[in-house]
């Protein structure tokens, strides 16, 4: 079994290796996935903005449909502080001002701030997940503590370009599993524990 160090440096690595017309086709068949669920019942959903230096999940798209598809749900980003691994709110109107930010994350200037408790929907970035809904993301677990800070009641959903590893030999009680993972090819369900 292999340890979050080694899918992390594994799967990092194969996705960029990835062709661009690959990443584009990978990223048709995510939103194509993406679209099959519904999101009716959700008020708040916090997105993530991909980092296009390491070829994560185009997100760009899903908002793009999703805004016209349930114009009644309102978005939320994040702005990350690196130097304590948190990450404060902001609900993304269209009007929103976004700059990158030293790791090449577009995150919103400013804005209305929002309380975790308040969004009902996560899309969480990663780079693997396992068949557990166990998920491998960058290391600092900015993404465990901020859905710690939800409520119990929130939907968690990973978007991955891969499909999942078999188990992840260190995921611990600190790591918060999702409740599903959308990839190119299928849609994984997962119990909460």
């Amino acid at each position: 079994m292999l340890t979050k160090k080694d899918i992390r440096k594994e799967y990092l690595e194969k996705r960029l290796n990835l062709p661009d017309d690959v990443i584009a086709t990978l990223n048709r068949e995510l939103l194509h996935q993406c679209r099959l669920l519904d999101y009716s019942n959700f008020s708040m959903a916090h997105i993530f903005l991909p980092i296009t230096e390491k070829k994560e999940a185009d997100t760009h798209a899903l908002v793009d449909w999703a805004r016209e598809a349930y114009p009644a749900l309102q978005w939320a980003l994040s702005r990350s502080d690196m130097r304590n691994a948190t990450m404060e709110h902001f609900l993304w109107k269209p009007d929103t001002v976004l700059v990158k930010n030293a790791y090449g994350i577009p995150e919103p200037a400013g804005g209305i701030t929002l309380l975790p408790a308040e969004m009902d929907l996560v899309f969480v970035p990663m780079l693997a997940f396992d068949k557990k809904g166990q998920r491998v993301g960058y290391g600092k677990g900015m993404y465990d503590r901020f859905l710690k800070q939800c409520s119990p009641t929130v939907t968690t959903i990973g978007l991955s370009l891969f499909e999942p590893v078999e188990a992840i030999a260190d995921a611990g009680e600190n790591d918060v599993p999702l409740d599903m993972v959308v990839t190119p090819q299928t849609i994984y369900y997962f119990k909460k524990s």
